[in-house]
């Protein structure tokens, strides 16, 4: 898909409109873009921006960026982080920028998204059976040379409805696919034993248009995951691959065998593991996914990272900050902010109060003694310890848990260097 144009810079050229929350309304109104807006390098709090409105720390942003792209060059991982936290071209570009082999995308659509804007190596983290989708993965390796799909299939009913889409295309299909390992009885997808691997391994090579090309798995599903199942799932992953690759299951013309894993709770097992393969017959790529790292989160994340257990090898930032305000107060143990769950994300905890912003003065502070109990559709219910705690037309900053549910809300996320300027503006895809 040659190119002369650029579309994650075209991204600059769009209009600042209704289309984008939280963005200044006179900057509609003078027919900026969003390049343009960016150029001036407004204050976020008196450069007329609306609440609510999520930001992302500029720096925070860079530091996780670099944090990973390290670890993994590190252990010698290949990199292909899940694209659908962000669903941002622009944050795409700066994690291949940092390394990354590629992107993964778990549906069509996200693989559509990234092809629009460039991206040469997707890794689909799903069996891939809609027969329009399938087609239109072949259209553009029929059309883009330069181009690597590789998706995951788990059962011989999917093997079998992919070669049967496939089948009869001019040129003709041939797509790399990797048996997906199942985390055990009860966990999410995957074949569930080493036979079934092997049932769909066979199922593959009875099908012309499908190449089977390594093997892949999501070690998080692991039921009660712990240190030791969770190195227990990734050393079966592995022994499979190798087994596979001496019974000659691998294609015969490959290259690379491909051997995935790692969320973002787990990426320091996937390195042990990984790090134990064996000399195969060709290269392994050993392809981590983890993707939440590029924002992190004040809570979820924040708990789970390998960082926690490891950190001589490092640690990452949480990047995300809603910004609210103070609409109500009602009484001096109650106030209501201007956010709710069309807002925040929510679905792994309530978000935590960070800052309050005194709305006279400007002043700063801890937003101590200030929690959220409730989200309703457009407000967060805070409870407060004391009257002084905070007013009407403070502005209240919340902290947030999972950055996926958090990415999805906003089209449009305005990035902030530590003084307050905001310097660039993220578009998201969902």
């Amino acid at each position: 898909m040659a190119s002369d144009s650029d579309p994650v810079k075209d991204l600059s050229d769009e209009p600042v409109d209704h289309r984008f929350k939280g963005l200044p309304p006179d900057a509609q109104a003078q027919g900026l873009t969003v390049g343009q807006l960016a150029a001036e390098r407004r204050d976020l709090h008196t450069g007329g921006f609306t609440t609510p409105v999520l930001t992302l720390d500029a720096d925070a942003l860079e530091h996780n960026l670099r944090a990973l792209g390290a670890y993994a060059a590190r252990h010698d991982l290949a990199f292909a982080p899940h694209g659908k936290t962000c669903m941002s071209p622009q944050l795409f570009r700066r994690q291949l920028d940092h390394g990354a082999w590629g992107i993964t995308a778990a549906v069509p659509h996200q693989a559509r998204v990234y092809r629009a804007f460039g991206i040469q190596r997707i890794f689909l983290a799903n069996e891939l059976v809609d027969p329009a989708a399938l087609r239109w993965v072949a259209d553009e390796l029929a059309a883009d040379p330069g181009f690597r799909f590789v998706c995951y299939v788990d059962s011989v009913r999917g093997v079998e409805l992919m070669d049967r889409a496939l089948q009869g295309r001019t040129p003709a299909a041939r797509i790399d696919v990797v048996v997906e390992l199942g985390a055990g009885e009860g966990a999410r997808t995957g074949a569930r034993s080493d036979e079934d691997c092997r049932a769909v391994a066979d199922a593959v090579a009875a099908a012309g248009t499908l190449r089977l090309v390594g093997m892949g798995g999501y070690e998080a599903e692991v039921p009660g995951a712990d240190p030791a199942s969770v190195h227990a799932y990734l050393r079966r992953l592995t022994a499979l691959a190798v087994e596979f690759d001496k019974a000659g299951r691998f294609a015969a013309d490959l290259e690379e065998i491909v051997v995935s894993a790692g969320g973002s709770a787990w990426f320091d097992a996937v390195a042990d593991v990984f790090a134990e393969l064996p000399e195969l017959s060709r290269p392994v790529l050993k392809l981590l996914r983890s993707g939440a790292y590029v924002s992190h989160d004040h809570g979820w994340y924040t708990r789970l990272t390998p960082f926690n257990r490891h950190p001589e090898e490092g640690g990452l930032r949480p990047a995300f900050r809603l910004w609210t305000q103070v609409v109500s107060r009602p009484s001096p143990t109650q106030a209501f902010v201007n956010a709710g769950k069309r807002d925040i994300a929510y679905d792994l905890g309530l978000p935590e109060a960070e800052l309050v912003r005194d709305a006279l003065t400007g002043e700063e502070r801890p937003a101590t003694g200030v929690r959220v109990v409730k989200l309703s559709d457009q407000h967060a219910w805070l409870e407060t310890d004391a009257a002084e705690d905070v007013a009407v037309g403070d502005w209240v900053a919340l902290g947030m848990s999972h950055p996926c549910t958090i990415f999805e809300k906003w089209p449009l996320i305005p990035v902030v260097e530590a003084d307050g300027t905001v310097t660039d503006y993220v578009r998201t895809f969902f």
